[in-house]
């Protein structure tokens, strides 16, 4: 039943606000609150009098947003604002004025004597190192074991702690530093709070918070698997700091598989077995990276079973990361996969648009350098491997802009990445895609220009024509020319439909991720 929304002229905003709680009701959480949430209320206006259409008029801050909500939402919302009304609506997107950028003030940090920095960071050792100070940032960046490592912020809040402690002087005792310093290995700034959440992370977040909460019940072990650079390093670094804060002498350890395998082949060759089950078996926390570094070394597996046993006994914790879920390891015992699989088994994904803007904003912000709404949706449309990669991307336009002294924009951005763009734009052709993607689903390439409509042909040529649109420069009308000579609203309907369900459908997102990896090489 449609509502009275006569006189709209005092009642425009609260049919607005209706529509967005209806809204909010059918799209993901992550989407609703990047997409619709920040969007002004609209003005509604009745060019044809109370009987006739609506006119919805609404300001988009940006052309990124003016043109994905146009071709994810717009139908949509006409549909629920004509349906609330009882009276045809139209959407007319328009961008809003722009509003100059004023960059926060960049204050210096104090500077951190050696002994200070070693203390922060643990002693870490092997792939865990302290950068120097970026030239004139005034801060340090502490990198550990980065899966999809956040930036430490330029004075994070346990720093000026540890700043004001006594300076260790080189060569003191490690014995001197707290003992969790020396053992953990656990990198402070890689927290829940620095991690951003989203849909392709959401079940292993929520997994690993629960571990943090109530350790040795539920979900032990952990397995979470993905490809690189997705932030797994990152969670199992948040699990160890959660749990560190709450139970300060809780006996935490991380390590990367390598570092373990270092560890049997040194006690194999002094026979001191006893000091590694010492070492292992008495943790409360085993946090462990890149299990797939096991494959093909016995006496590494037979001694982490041995680990993996007792740890279980006693309730205590383990997580594990890998590139492939437990039945995909190769040459591993079968046994040990199996206790791998026996707890909970969840997948980190390729982070989605709007994940990936949070991502850039939110360490822009840390960095102190805000990053303009526009320009963060440029850098994610360009940059979608992994979170790695697209920290590397922000680096290189935060570093852009310091050197020339200019504010960052779209234009800034595109000098900063011009090596990056010229790659995508010299390798990937809609041919290339095509022959891709058919290799893929096992088509013939010309089935991508022939008239045949089976499921099997379709939807993979549906699938090409949004990869074209998305990976490539070619206007709509262009690659429906280069897809057997279809209309452009043909392109348009297969962009839409395969943009909308990859949000939606974990399977087809994975496979989109598979081929975008494989087209740019």
């Amino acid at each position: 039943m449609s509502a009275d929304f006569s006189g709209l002229a005092g009642a425009g905003a609260a049919l607005w606000q209706r529509g967005c709680e209806r809204l909010a009701t059918e799209l993901p959480e992550q989407q609703f609150n990047t997409w619709i949430r920040p969007l002004p209320p609209a003005d509604i206006i009745e060019p044809d009098g109370p009987q006739g259409g609506l006119l919805v008029s609404l300001r988009v801050p940006n052309r990124f947003k003016l043109d994905w909500i146009r071709s994810q939402y717009a139908g949509r919302i006409e549909a629920i604002l004509s349906e609330l009304t009882g009276r045809p609506a139209r959407l007319e997107l328009a961008l809003a004025p722009r509003q100059p950028i004023v960059p926060l003030p960049r204050q210096a940090a104090p500077a951190l004597t050696l002994g200070q920095v070693l203390q922060h960071n643990g002693l870490q050792s092997g792939p865990a190192a302290v950068a120097p100070p970026a030239q004139g940032a005034g801060s340090i960046t502490v990198n550990g074991p980065v899966g999809a490592a956040a930036f430490a912020p330029p004075a994070q809040a346990a720093m000026p702690a540890q700043a004001a402690q006594p300076q260790q002087p080189v060569g003191a005792n490690a014995a001197t530093l707290p003992p969790s310093a020396t053992r953990h290995r656990i990198n402070p700034a890689l927290t829940f709070d620095t991690l951003v959440p989203g849909r392709a992370n959401q079940m292993a977040r929520t997994a690993a918070l629960h571990v943090a909460g109530a350790p040795g019940q539920m979900y032990n072990p952990l397995f979470i698997y993905g490809g690189v650079g997705l932030g797994k390093t990152h969670l199992i670094h948040a699990v160890g700091n959660a749990l560190l804060k709450d139970k300060p002498d809780a006996r935490v350890l991380y390590l990367h598989a390598e570092q373990f395998i270092s560890d049997v082949v040194k006690n194999y060759q002094r026979k001191t077995f006893d000091e590694l089950k010492a070492k292992y078996h008495s943790l409360d926390l085993l946090l462990i990276d890149d299990v797939q570094f096991f494959a093909g070394k016995d006496r590494t597996q037979e001694e982490f079973f041995n680990a993996f046993e007792a740890l279980l006994a006693k309730r205590a914790h383990i997580i594990m990361t890998s590139d492939t879920y437990p039945k995909g390891l190769v040459d591993i015992d079968e046994r040990l996969t199996s206790r791998f699989d026996s707890g909970l088994t969840v997948a980190i994904e390729p982070p989605e648009l709007e994940m990936r803007v949070a991502i850039l904003m939110k360490k822009a912000e840390a960095e102190g350098q805000p990053m303009p709404e526009d320009v963060a949706f440029f850098v994610a449309k360009n940059v979608r491997a992994n979170v790695r990669e697209l920290e590397g991307a922000l680096r290189k336009v935060l570093a852009y802009s310091r050197f020339s002294h200019k504010d960052i924009n779209i234009q800034l951005a595109r000098e900063a990445l011009k090596d990056l763009l010229s790659i995508q734009n010299r390798q990937i052709s809609v041919e290339n895609i095509q022959k891709t993607v058919a290799d893929f689903y096992k088509i013939k390439v010309a089935d991508m220009y022939s008239k045949k409509r089976p499921a099997s042909i379709a939807r993979p040529r549906q699938i090409a024509m949004y990869l074209a649109k998305e990976l490539t420069q070619k206007s709509l009308p262009e690659i429906g020319e280069l897809f057997g000579g279809r209309d452009h609203t043909t392109v348009l309907h297969a962009v839409r439909k395969i943009g909308g369900e990859r949000h939606k459908n974990t399977e087809l997102n994975q496979q989109l991720h598979v081929l975008e990896q494989t087209l740019k090489g």
